[in-house]
């Protein structure tokens, strides 16, 4: 996921920093590895139950390493219709200076691969959240991974149980999966400190040139070349998707076949300012759609008045200005309707409506506040009466707690990879207060048009939830409609789900979006 614009405007004023090119250490060419090799997995997996024995505690094992050696698992998953064979590693990868003579990371991974007997490659996928600052936990456990953390209805509540179950929605069938925590997440460390570490990671180019890195190692280590290439990326990690793409090709000569872009930001420019239209009208239909998630499910056929409206008749009446009071009189009573806005407030907004306003005010008479992540889950606000309140996310803040907990549970009793005294970060605020956005206003458009235009047989699904007000779909959609289609059939698909930024969350969501990803890398 993405932090709201405060964070990331603050952030923009840092110094830009240089980057140092990593290398790999080579201790990670051939590194030692608990449990057996991938080779004697399949005779038995039928044999095996759903949860194995948990491994020992690995060793340090090498000097200078501070993660732990590599740990592969097996696993078996009885499913709806199928079972499913796996191993699991947990473990790392190394990375050092440009000259190579100190090491300056070590980044976690776990990555789940299906035991198969056909001799053709099976795809892989890469996957990233973002923040940035944020660890892939939540697609892992949200909604793709082998298991799954319920996060939704009564389970969001920072003391819920964190007990994972079995993903009957995991992606395992139709590609591999490979979790990475960039550097300062999870249990990613940088072994560098202060500028030192901002400068190498902790930025925009910085993030890509290691992202880069790891993926081109991972894929040498494992023997994985030959494979079709795929990435999955929130938010954050939706912006990097296609930056990736570009680096991979032009740095590393590997192409990636598809990328799955949930929730993404595209083009940060749109945070300039404190009175951007855009922002005003790429909101509008999520407003829209979170007042009519009241009644029922949301279509996009139900959004229609709400989408032609804002890029037409209210953009046009916001750039009359505040001082036509007739444009004003229009745009109260049509937004107020719209989003189910008392009249009054909408008046006195100027039918300027930000999000954090929408946040408040969508149940103010119950005294509770949005989710700036999913609008339709709410929660008290501490300071009801007060003309403004700080409060905590009532989804993204709820659920850290049990996520963080189920993540390590799930390293410590299924993968076998435990670190006694290491914290494990879901969230890592120096990372996202750190961050360096560098010089203007940061896209990935420019790389997602060149991908398109370049490879013929490469194809993106964007996914967003229509509730969700930090990244709203209306905004990904006007920036779609500038891409040509580069042939046809188009090979660029935008779906919006029940829900918000995190909509695989909800089981018909998690559902959907598992069906047109596997449609996207079977080639259908």
């Amino acid at each position: 996921m993405t932090f709201p614009p405060a964070a990331r405007r603050s952030a923009r004023l840092l110094i830009s920093a240089f980057f140092f090119g990593l290398v790999p250490a080579a201790a990670d060419e051939a590194g030692p590895v608990a449990g057996p090799p991938a080779t004697a997995l399949k005779s038995d997996c039928h044999a095996r139950t759903s949860l194995p024995a948990p491994a020992a505690p690995m060793p340090a094992g090498e000097p200078g390493r501070h993660l732990p050696l590599d740990s592969v698992t097996r696993h078996r998953l009885d499913l709806p219709g199928r079972t499913l064979c796996f191993t699991a590693t947990a473990g790392s990868i190394r990375l050092v200076d440009g000259q190579g003579q100190s090491e300056a990371a070590e980044v976690a991974y776990i990555a789940y691969e299906l035991e198969s007997t056909t001799e053709r490659p099976r795809p892989v996928t890469f996957v990233l959240n973002g923040g940035p600052g944020i660890s892939s936990a939540w697609l892992q456990l949200g909604g793709v991974g082998p298991w799954r953390l319920p996060m939704a209805g009564d389970a969001v509540a920072p003391s819920a149980a964190p007990d994972v179950i079995d993903n009957a929605e995991t992606w395992l069938d139709f590609t591999d999966l490979v979790f990475l925590d960039p550097v300062g997440t999870g249990y990613s460390r940088s072994l560098l400190s202060g500028d030192d570490a901002r400068h190498r990671f902790w930025s925009v180019d910085g993030d890509i040139e290691t992202l880069t890195e790891v993926i081109w190692r991972w894929l040498l280590k494992n023997k994985r070349m030959a494979s079709p290439k795929y990435y999955l990326g929130e938010s954050y990690g939706g912006f990097r998707g296609p930056r990736l793409a570009h680096a991979l090709r032009t740095e590393r000569g590997v192409a990636l076949n598809g990328l799955v872009l949930v929730s993404p930001v595209l083009d940060f420019g749109r945070f300039n300012g404190s009175f951007n239209t855009f922002d005003w009208v790429a909101h509008l239909p999520s407003y829209a759609a979170t007042a009519l998630s009241m009644k029922g499910p949301v279509t996009r056929a139900a959004l229609a008045e709400a989408e032609t409206y804002a890029e037409g008749d209210y953009l046009s009446d916001l750039l009359r200005g505040v001082n036509d009071a007739a444009a004003v009189a229009r745009i109260s009573a049509r937004v107020a309707a719209l989003t189910g806005l008392d009249l009054d407030v909408v008046r006195r907004l100027e039918g300027r409506i930000s999000a954090g306003a929408f946040q408040r005010e969508i149940d103010r008479k119950a005294g509770r506040v949005a989710s700036i992540y999913d609008a339709t889950v709410t929660g008290f606000d501490p300071s009801p009466g007060s003309q403004f309140s700080r409060f905590p996310d009532p989804l993204l803040e709820a659920l850290d707690p049990p996520l963080t907990s189920a993540m390590l549970e799930l390293y410590e009793r299924r993968l076998g990879w435990q670190l006694d005294s290491s914290r494990y970060f879901v969230i890592n605020n120096t990372v996202t207060h750190s961050w360096d956005w560098g010089r203007g206003e940061p896209d990935a458009i420019s790389d997602l048009r060149e991908a398109l235009a370049l490879d013929p047989r490469i194809r993106v699904l964007i996914t967003h939830g229509f509730t969700d007000l930090i990244t709203p779909y209306f905004e990904t959609k006007m920036l779609l409609d500038q891409i040509p289609s580069y042939g046809d059939p188009p090979r660029l698909r935008l779906v919006v789900y029940q829900g918000g930024h995190m909509h695989y969350l909800r089981d018909e969501s998690r559902i959907a979006l598992r069906a047109d990803a596997q449609a996207l890398i079977e080639g259908r």
